[in-house]
């Protein structure tokens, strides 16, 4: 499953010890058909190294372990399309990390738009109040089927910030969450529930294009309230926790300071389609994002902005089991409505060293 192999056997030692590697290297080329924006195609790339010890392996404590993310990302795709009038990146693998390309930057979890779905719609879903990069502690308690996940983190995010000097500075996050796991129709489905609230201070909405001199009102306090269902549909033989099966995403929110009110992400995709092909993956999704009325109401007066709502569709083609070959094709209707709806067409290349 990887390009170099066993290593003549140091990878399955390494394992075997407790120490694992995955290595992969990702290049994009995006860009759109369809837009009365701008319709460039541009490339970039990323690599990603995962280092993992597991503490049982290593001999320290039962159930415990350290995670390392090493990300670099290059190339010249627009972080954020805004020259098509989106609001939300369209390839979330091109502007995370945040910070300028050719940076290596550490850190121990998430979601990267490497494997599947392109847009952070589906990737990492933004809520308004959960920095791309956290600092903090998090807590899981096992009580199945039920697990119990707590976190506490700064508001700001953290990229780069190994030591920062003002933790908690500007305020504090706290997420609880609870995961039900059972089955329906001897299928596996989870429900899932997590709240989070941040006591940070934000800028008004209302007051959003109020002239530099004029010192605009502030709102302490943004929650984001989630609901998940996902259910697996079909099962591959020799891997049942593995399939493809649908997805729902529900998410109230305050609007203000937070810029969402609401959102509904949904979709369908995993693995083996086809039954001759199953390492290949699929994905047809749909999102659509409720933004602040208060921003809304703001902009309205320059800028014609509202709702954003989109489709995405991908293929990925296992050429062998270390190299995927991706197809992407994203229909767009952009908040900001001075744009035509716009259709982004991406081919992504991975391959698992």
């Amino acid at each position: 499953s990887q390009l170099t192999g066993d290593w003549g056997g140091v990878r399955t030692q390494l394992a075997e010890s407790g120490v694992t590697f995955d290595l992969y290297f990702t290049q994009f080329l995006q860009g759109a058909a369809i837009t009365s924006g701008s319709h460039a195609f541009n490339y970039g790339g990323r690599f990603d190294a995962l280092i993992n010890f597991d503490t049982e392996k290593l001999g320290l404590w039962d159930g415990g372990s350290f995670n390392t993310h090493l990300e670099l990302r290059y190339g010249n795709i627009p972080q954020f399309p805004s020259e098509q009038g989106a609001l939300w990146p369209v390839n979330i693998g091109t502007p995370l990390p945040i910070g300028d390309s050719g940076n290596l930057v550490a850190s121990f979890f998430g979601g990267w738009g490497t494997q599947r779905f392109s847009n952070v719609s589906f990737v990492a879903p933004p809520s308004g109040v959960l920095p791309p990069t956290i600092f903090g502690a998090i807590a899981n308690v096992n009580l199945d089927p039920v697990t119990l996940t707590f976190q506490v983190f700064d508001p700001n995010d953290q990229t780069n910030n190994y030591w920062p000097n003002n933790l908690f500075g500007d305020g504090v996050n706290f997420s609880a969450g609870a995961t039900y796991a059972t089955e329906i129709a001897n299928r596996p489905t989870t429900f899932n529930l997590t709240g989070i609230y941040s006591t940070k201070t934000g800028a008004d909405l209302n007051d959003f294009l109020l002239p530099p001199d004029v010192q605009g009102g502030t709102r302490q306090g943004s929650y984001s309230l989630a609901f998940q269902f996902s259910h697996l549909l079909h099962q591959l033989p020799d891997h049942p926790r593995e399939g493809w099966g649908g997805y729902l995403k529900a998410v109230i929110a305050d609007g203000n300071p937070n810029i969402i009110q609401g959102s509904v992400v949904t979709g369908i995709g995993g693995k083996g389609l086809f039954a001759n092909r199953p390492q290949d993956s699929f994905g047809l999704g749909f999102f659509y994002w409720n933004f602040s009325n208060d921003l809304e109401n703001a902009l309205n007066p320059v800028v014609d902005f509202g709702d954003e709502y989109g489709l995405e569709a991908y293929y990925s083609y296992a050429v062998t089991p270390w190299f995927h070959l991706t197809g992407d094709v994203q229909y767009i209707s952009p908040a900001d409505r001075d744009f035509s709806d716009a259709l982004f067409l991406g081919l992504r290349a991975g391959i698992r060293f």
